[in-house]
């Protein structure tokens, strides 16, 4: 226990330089119909420091997204799935770890949202490596109404109502799951991943398997290239 707290204390340190710094780490998660990109939070260090130490070590390249759900995310890192023989359950295995929620209300659950997938812990704490990419769909004034219901003590600025109406997201997992990523480009992969045949387990009927690299960009170079705001 020790030995983590001390990691993730590391993790933190490191994470404090890079938010200080005029580069960020840009992600390539690689698909077979495709890549997209995306950029981690800097509200959520432990997060973002856990999964660029993971992907660093190459611990997602080959792994799948193991299971998917149309309209709703897609899931992968989990280690096991990288052997995983067809047709096999998926989803139990883990790296040792978990991570501490970092929750933060200004993150949400909007379409290309990256988030850590987690177990029926109390403190919602995340899996130490698995992770599932928002898809969703758009909600009307009704349908966005009955969502907020789900997740009563959440309260949903106007801008966030405005995005799950257009761009789309999942608002019922608000408040229950952290959030530390974004994809900002290439959102139709998603929609490539999640209309996949699957079975009753929502694995994949042939196996979805996964690349995921990141490197080092200046800030203004990526606002350039994907017109993201810093």
């Amino acid at each position: 226990m020790k030995n983590i707290r001390l990691l993730f204390l590391l993790l933190l340190v490191n994470q404090s330089i890079i938010a200080q710094s005029k580069k960020d780490y840009l992600v390539t998660i690689t698909t077979p119909w495709g890549d997209m990109h995306a950029l981690l939070y800097d509200e959520t260090p432990q997060h973002k420091a856990n999964f660029l130490k993971l992907v660093d070590n190459k611990f997602y390249d080959g792994l799948l997204f193991h299971r998917i759900i149309n309209l709703f995310m897609i899931q992968g890192g989990d280690p096991v799935s990288r052997t995983a023989a067809t047709g096999v359950l998926l989803g139990n295995g883990e790296n040792g770890y978990k991570i501490p929620a970092e929750i933060t209300p200004e993150l949400f659950h909007k379409k290309g949202a990256l988030a850590a997938a987690r177990d029926n812990n109390p403190e919602k704490a995340s899996s130490g490596c698995q992770f599932y990419v928002v898809q969703g769909q758009t909600w009307n004034d009704i349908t966005l109404k009955q969502q907020m219901a789900r997740t009563p003590l959440r309260t949903f600025t106007d801008e966030q109502k405005q995005v799950y109406k257009t761009i789309g997201g999942t608002p019922h997992l608000d408040g229950n799951y952290t959030v530390f990523g974004q994809v900002i480009d290439n959102l139709w992969v998603i929609d490539s991943v999640a209309i996949q045949q699957r079975d009753g387990n929502n694995r994949p009927l042939k196996d979805i398997a996964m690349k995921i690299t990141c490197k080092k960009m200046r800030k203004k170079k990526i606002t350039k290239m994907y017109g993201w705001t810093f």
